[in-house]
C-alpha cells in the first residue's frame, strides 16, 4: 500500500471516530489531541479502527507514533505488511 493510500486510509479512520472533522482540511503535521481536538477516547477509537482495518496492534507507548497523520503513515508502513 503506498503512503497516499494508507494516508487516506488513516483518514478514513479518523474521520470514522470523528466525523466533525473534514478530511480535506487535515493537514499532515496536524496533531491528533493539540490541533483536532481528540480526547484520549477517541485516540482509544482510532487505535481500535486502525487495528480493524490494518490489523496492527498499536501499544499506548506507540502513541505519540501516530500523533499525525505523518507520522502515523510512517507508522503503519513499518508494522504493515503489504
Amino acid at each position: 500500500m503506498s503512503a497516499q493510500e494508507l494516508r487516506s486510509a488513516f483518514l478514513d479512520c479518523l474521520v470514522a471516530v470523528a466525523p466533525d472533522i473534514d478530511a480535506a482540511t487535515v493537514g499532515d503535521n496536524d496533531h491528533l489531541q493539540d490541533d483536532l481536538e481528540l480526547d484520549s477516547m477517541d485516540i482509544l477509537n482510532l487505535v481500535a479502527a486502525l487495528h480493524k482495518r490494518f490489523g496492527v496492534a498499536i501499544a499506548e507507548s506507540d502513541y505519540q507514533q501516530i500523533a499525525t497523520p505523518d507520522k502515523a503513515v510512517k507508522y503503519l508502513q513499518q508494522h504493515t505488511k503489504s
